[in-house]
């Protein structure tokens, strides 16, 4: 098992753990939750032995393999599936082996190393692969499609695909539905639920942790509480907790009192100075149980609009796409104030590309998008955390949207987002995504907005955040457009469901659990089509030949977006070489002399001035390869 003790874990100067305690046996699923910033992912780290305690130890056995998403995909030509086959470490050891015994004709290593391979079912990885990379959303097409030519976000599927084939004996996942629609969530819940080995999840998505987990670690001021349950059973039991602790501190505060009381009044007179001083020892000893103190708190409550025109927008006939290509046709939408709309579909099926259209940001290639006088929206796109200045702090973006305001006024204001005193003159590079997502929501509250374009609001919000965000929505009277997989997020703030498939978007008369289920039949229908036999099927050569040559044609079509793609790329790497070449010239010593005064200037210009174009490029990367992702 993992077993630890004391243990005490400091980064960036600052104590995440101080003499924390668990356990986690054999078999767990384990939930790992906290506020951001709490010290999760370091633990991880700490697990994967890339960091070192700093007090108190971890134990793991030594025996265990570990598995965990790697967070960075590099362009490589090789295949999706061999891909996902590397993440085998030991398979793709013995096959190497096998390789080199066979160059050598070596028959006894030759028949070792088949021994090896079919006991750790070497013969069936291809099957595996393929099974888990259908499961995470990619067509059998997909299967041999390089690596490189695969967009961000499918590009961590392919990582998340490449963990679960390790046959590990522990699986760290860190947000393992970020990247992910509601049917592949789905699908990772019930594969994680026939996993044998151990697992840790940190996640902010409620309904997942409960379909998943055993038990749960939360990270709570620097310790560690255990519980046993799913997530709503950790809440429960943690309220029954803090009420206890509540209770026990207001009773030892009542004591002190009674003690400082009797000291106060009686230390002074000879007659009671013994029994004076007894009750000042009784309060030295008395046991210092620390008061709850909430978490911070974050009101984001929206305030009144200033006009609530009806109809705010309406859509008639549209049709949306990028350049020639086409996504959406037929579109036909109508938003009132009061109207609260989910929208449902895969990922790649069109959702970003409508809410793109409603925002005003993707002109139609046909239709007519008609909005009235007073219309404020307040659209957060998954792309909107990249558009904040690294360099200005928090309260100079709020100027810029309001320069006459009082600067008390807007401290205050960022106070209620978890900004409170100089942290609103800090620079925003530094920050966390969670952080980020704060502030963008801030900038977009502020503007008191009349429709809201909520595009994945929650990937950077740890639970607590989405539990103030479902409040402040609940209590929003403009309309609301909202994409989301957090399935609880969406029961709590939406009333009607819109589903977007095969290029139309239309009214979807269900729940998400009728979603679900619509889901399981597409995937049955595509199914029975995939192994439908030739001999039954005559036309079957015929369509494959049109598939093929459909597919040659959106390859034409997607070319140019692929090489803007590669663009960006280099463009990317080459200023986050420029980059470290520029941070290390500022880390030497003699930069900061007298003499060097101008020179350290320039550098400091450039390195400004890179970061500057390296954020722009970050920005034009993830627009593109959103597109692609949406075209493919």
């Amino acid at each position: 098992m993992i077993q630890a003790d004391n243990l005490s874990l400091i980064r960036g100067g600052q104590q995440l753990l101080k003499e924390a305690q668990f356990s986690i046996f054999p078999g767990q699923r384990i939930g790992l939750v906290g506020a951001n910033g709490s010290g999760k992912s370091s633990l991880f780290a700490l697990i994967r032995g890339e960091l070192k305690e700093d007090d108190g130890q971890i134990h793991i056995p030594s025996g265990w393999r570990i598995s965990s998403v790697a967070q960075e995909t590099p362009a490589l030509d090789i295949p999706a599936r061999a891909y996902v086959i590397s993440g085998d470490a030991e398979y793709t050891q013995i096959k190497a082996e096998l390789d080199e015994a066979e160059a050598k004709a070596d028959g006894n290593a030759i028949a070792s190393l088949h021994g090896r391979l079919d006991a750790i079912g070497g013969y069936h990885i291809e099957a595996r692969a393929a099974m888990l990379l259908a499961g995470l959303g990619f067509t059998q097409e997909q299967l041999d499609a390089p690596v490189k030519s695969f967009s961000g976000g499918w590009r961590m599927r392919l990582n998340l695909a490449q963990a679960l084939i390790a046959r590990s004996d522990l699986l760290l996942l860190d947000e393992p539905t970020n990247h992910l629609d509601l049917d592949a969530i789905v699908w990772l819940e019930s594969w994680l639920k026939r996993f044998e080995g151990t697992v840790i999840v940190i996640s902010h998505d409620r309904d997942f942790i409960d379909a998943v987990v055993t038990h749960i670690i939360h990270i709570e001021r620097k310790s560690t509480f255990s519980y046993s349950g799913d997530y709503t059973s950790f809440q429960r039991q943690r309220s029954e907790r803090r009420a206890q602790q509540q209770q026990q501190y207001a009773k030892e505060q009542a004591q002190r009192t009674h003690l400082q009381s009797f000291v106060d009044r009686f230390r002074a007179q000879a007659t009671k100075a013994r029994q004076a001083q007894s009750r000042l020892k009784a309060l030295e000893k008395l046991t210092a149980t620390a008061p709850l103190g909430d978490q911070e708190p974050f009101d984001l409550s929206f305030p009144e609009p200033s006009k609530l025109p009806n109809p705010l927008i309406q859509l008639d006939n549209i049709q949306a796409g990028y350049g020639d290509v086409t996504i959406l046709r037929k579109i036909h939408l109508n938003l009132v104030p009061g109207s609260r709309i989910g929208l449902l579909g895969r990922n790649g099926a069109g959702k970003s590309t409508l809410m793109k259209m409603l925002a005003g940001e993707l002109p139609p290639q046909h239709g007519v998008r008609q909005v009235s006088a007073g219309l404020v929206i307040g659209y957060f796109a998954q792309h909107q955390l990249d558009t904040l200045s690294l360099q200005d702090h928090a309260i100079a973006h709020l100027y810029r949207i309001d320069r006459k305001a009082p600067e008390q006024a807007l401290r205050d204001y960022l106070g209620r987002f978890g900004f409170t005193g100089d942290r609103a003159y800090d620079p925003v590079g530094p920050f966390s995504g969670g952080e980020k997502a704060r502030l963008v929501l801030a900038l977009l509250i502020y503007q008191k907005p009349n429709l809201l374009l909520l595009d994945e609001p929650t990937n950077h919000l740890d639970l607590d955040m989405r539990e103030a965000l479902v409040s402040a929505l609940q209590e929003f009277s403009g309309a609301m457009v909202i994409v989301s997989h957090d399935r609880h997020f969406l029961r709590a703030t939406v009333d009607d469901y819109y589903l977007v498939a095969n290029g139309e978007s239309a009214a979807f008369k269900g729940d998400l659990d009728d979603y679900s289920r619509w889901l399981e039949q597409q995937a049955a229908a595509q199914k029975a089509l995939d192994t439908t036999d030739n001999s039954e099927n005559p036309d079957s050569a015929q369509n494959k030949k049109a598939q093929r040559q459909a597919a040659a044609q959106q390859r034409q079509q997607l070319k140019p977006l692929r090489d803007k793609l590669k663009k960006a790329e280099l463009a990317m790497e080459k200023a986050e070489l420029r980059l470290r070449e520029l941070e290390a010239k500022l880390a030497d010593t003699d930069l900061y002399q007298a003499s060097q005064k101008d020179e350290l200037t320039k550098v400091l210009q450039e390195q400004a001035k890179v970061k500057a174009t390296l954020e722009t490029v970050e920005s034009e990367w993830f627009e593109i390869s959103e597109q692609l992702a949406e075209l493919e």
